[in-house]
Order: structure tokens, then C-alpha cells, then sequence
């Protein structure tokens, strides 16, 4: 379909096609944890990622939800940074209009585009803050760090997760084609590869306390889950 469709076209017409896939992939042996759609099988991505053909989630959004529906984190005000769309539609159901879904470069449904190193609301603003696959693509990442801690109210909660590599962070400013950043970066638009203890210090220069979360694949193969790591920052 992205061969075929010019991606606006695609994002447009995205429910309709994914209604189609629904019929065809429909069965007993999984279940997305966005959509509930029971499945025969997850689609299986070139990164080992596994897909929903009803909702189009990936692995890290379906145990997202899980991990916000286990520590009852689904009120208040919630700031969102790029949501995926099922996952759009189904906090902009509970939480209404305390939802602050944003994005900046217009490729997700949001209804906000913030800047994440200006972020126009008040200090001590949001219970929740989701910053999933962000932070890699952000230049001044530490100023970005600065603006959540800010906006996150003393006793709030920040789901914080990169792509990350053993070591040290890896970066440079002066690789700034997408060819070049494909190639350093593993994406043509991240500017960085974080270390899961890189990250984590640079989040505790913000002022954030944060805890390393690891799960592993085999905790919940239902609903098809990967192993990833997640770092919760909280003030």
C-alpha cells in the first residue's frame, strides 16, 4: 500500500483498509490490548516488531496501555507526544478533554503542536507525560528533558523510551543528512542513539528521578508483546 498510495492518501483511508485486514487476520490465538480485536496472528515487521492489522499498534503502545491501566495512570491530564492512532482514539474516549495529544511535524492525529523544548503550558501542569520514540529526534534534547520536568506536576508520572544501544549515547552534530543518519542513527531523521544509563543521567540532570523498567517478550506472548525497555522518570 505504500508503494501504491502517496501517504497522505494512505493515513486518510487508513480505518477503511484496516477494517479489511480485521476480517482476515481475525482468530483466537492473540489479542490487541488497543483495539481488543482477537486475532490469529500479529504481523510480523523487518525489525521482529509485531503489528496489529486491526489497529496498526505496535508491541511498545499495546504493554503502554497495559502498564497505564495496571497503575490506574488513565486520568487527569495527560500530555501525549505523537500517539498512534489507536491509541489516540482510545484516550481521547476516556480522558476527554484532558487530553493533549500534540505533534509537531504533522504525521500523527493530534489536535495540539507543541514544541517540546517550549512547551506553552504552565509549571506543574500534567499527571502524565508520554514520550515515546521522541527524544532521539530532538537537537537539544536536554532542554526538551527541562520543559517535561517542568510541565510534570510534583507527584506526576513520565513514560519516557528510545531506541537504545549498549555503551555510551552516541551523537554528532555534524551528521545531518538523512542518508548519513540512516547509516549512524538507524532512522534518516534521529540525531542520536541513546544508552539505557545515558539516557537515564541525563533525564536525573533534569531534576527527574527514574527507575529502569526491562520485560521480557515471554510475559504476556497473548497480546503480543516484545522485550523492551522502558525508563520511568517521576519528580
Amino acid at each position: 500500500m505504500k508503494k501504491l498510495l502517496p501517504k497522505k492518501l494512505l493515513f486518510r483511508f487508513e480505518p477503511f483498509l484496516r477494517k479489511l485486514l480485521r476480517f482476515h487476520y481475525k482468530g483466537d490465538h492473540y489479542q490487541c490490548t488497543i483495539c481488543e480485536t482477537k486475532l490469529n496472528t500479529f504481523i510480523q515487521l523487518e525489525n521482529g516488531d509485531l503489528l496489529c492489522p486491526a489497529c496498526g499498534s505496535r508491541s511498545r503502545t499495546r504493554r503502554l496501555l497495559q502498564l497505564l491501566k495496571e497503575n490506574n495512570l488513565i486520568e487527569g491530564k495527560i500530555l501525549d507526544f505523537s500517539p498512534p492512532r489507536g491509541f489516540y482514539e482510545l484516550l481521547k474516549k476516556k480522558v476527554k478533554s484532558n487530553y493533549y495529544p500534540t505533534d509537531f511535524e504533522n504525521q500523527f492525529l493530534a489536535q495540539y503542536k507543541y514544541d517540546i523544548t517550549r512547551i506553552p503550558h504552565q509549571d506543574d501542569f500534567f499527571d502524565l507525560i508520554l514520550c515515546y520514540h521522541i527524544l532521539e529526534h530532538i537537537p537539544e534534547d536536554t532542554k526538551a528533558m527541562a520543559e517535561l520536568y517542568r510541565v510534570l506536576k510534583p507527584n506526576g508520572i513520565c513514560y519516557i523510551q528510545t531506541p537504545f544501544k549498549e555503551g555510551d549515547i552516541y551523537e554528532d552534530a555534524t551528521i545531518t543528512s538523512a542518508e548519513a543518519r540512516l547509516k549512524a542513527f538507524g532512522q534518516e531523521d534521529h540525531v542520536r542513539i541513546y544508552s539505557v544509563e545515558g539516557l537515564k543521567h541525563r533525564l536525573e540532570q533534569a531534576g527527574f528521578k527514574v527507575k529502569i523498567n526491562t520485560f521480557e517478550a515471554t510475559q504476556n506472548p497473548f497480546n503480543g508483546f516484545k522485550s523492551e525497555t522502558v525508563l520511568t522518570a517521576c519528580k
